[in-house]
């Protein structure tokens, strides 16, 4: 009932007009929506609107929640599913906005992103701006953080999102141990694709290296080509060819 009720809603966003503001943002902040073909472009579009308002945004930190927040942050996370599903975030509620790094009670320190086990991602709209002004530097709090949401839509925050088939899973448990371990000992190759936060544990791993393909294609795909081939087979598409 509750899914047929979410594709009632999700039929009726997708009637609305995508607002033209909106489209001036995205080309002013997101350089990978400038690079989409024309093919990708319209159910890019058609996936950011139904997110950016099914979902809740919520302002924090005394940041006030505008469209360009909305468009840019929802855009953030659909780069990750232009060839997926949109139930992929079905789990997900809400998206806090930060301006800047903060604080949560249950971590020490200041963070610029955080998905939570309810629900939740919470941003800071500074490192959102960032990861998208330096398309190329492997660092994205974004897709990292919605990375994360990807992996926990199966039920568990374990390295293993949804696969696209049954069979795919033994290889990709395969190729992602092995450069999760290669990681952790300090190999240079995978040190020079991957961010030593990976090494963490398997959850962390997937959205590093989920931040890299998209950000460091090139680099993943000459340096960990099978890394990069499991990757590219679960998001269905190459960055590194724009295909």
């Amino acid at each position: 009932m509750i899914s047929l009720l979410r594709q009632l809603r999700r039929r009726r966003l997708l009637r609305r007009p995508f607002p033209a503001d909106w489209l001036g943002y995205l080309d002013v902040r997101v350089p990978f929506f400038r690079t989409l073909s024309p093919e990708l472009r319209a159910p890019f579009l058609d996936k950011l609107k139904i997110f950016a308002w099914e979902k809740e945004f919520i302002g924090a930190g005394g940041l006030t929640i505008t469209d360009e927040i909305r468009a840019v942050v929802s855009a953030t996370a659909v780069q990750l599913i232009v060839h997926l599903d949109l139930s992929y975030y079905d789990r997900l509620r809400e998206v806090i906005v930060y301006p800047d790094a903060f604080r949560l009670p249950d971590r020490t320190g200041v963070v610029l992103g955080e998905a939570k086990n309810w629900g939740s991602v919470i941003l800071s709209w500074q490192a959102v701006l960032n990861g998208l002004r330096n398309p190329g530097d492997g660092h994205d709090t974004a897709a990292h953080e919605f990375a994360h949401v990807l992996d926990r839509a199966d039920g568990a925050f374990d390295g293993t999102p949804k696969l696209r088939a049954y069979s795919h899973y033994r290889a990709w448990a395969s190729v992602m141990s092995e450069h999760f371990q290669k990681l952790q000992h300090g190999e240079r190759r995978e040190r020079e694709v991957l961010d030593d936060y990976g090494g963490l544990n398997e959850a962390e791993f997937f959205a590093v290296a989920t931040e890299s393909f998209f950000e460091k294609p090139h680099q993943m795909r000459e340096k960990t080509p099978d890394l990069y081939e499991e990757l590219k087979r679960f998001y269905g598409w190459d960055p590194a060819t724009g295909a």
